[in-house]
């Protein structure tokens, strides 16, 4: 399933980028989300596109508590989205 996470956050693009890929995604969500893709929108504003097999994990690794408190610690928030393809 295509998913999108739109995230505000108070760390600079490059410091989410960087936590956000080797904490979350190569480590936490290895074994469910096989692609994915940063848009930078601003320096406190991305889009995150991924290819998620597991949603229920997805959630359960959104709530766990090193991501609440890096969440917390960044003023991290995420807006998350399913996406389909139209025609």
């Amino acid at each position: 399933m295509n998913i999108l996470i739109i995230s505000t956050f108070n760390c600079t693009f490059e410091e989410f980028e960087n936590d956000v890929s080797n904490l979350f995604l190569e480590e936490m969500c290895k074994e469910f989300v096989t692609e994915y893709e940063f848009v930078k929108v601003n320096d406190h504003k991305s889009h995150l596109l991924m290819n998620c097999t597991d949603l229920e994990q997805l959630g359960v690794v959104m709530k766990d508590p090193l991501v609440k408190e890096w969440d917390k610690k960044n003023n991290c928030k995420d807006m998350v989205y399913s996406i389909e393809l139209v025609g």
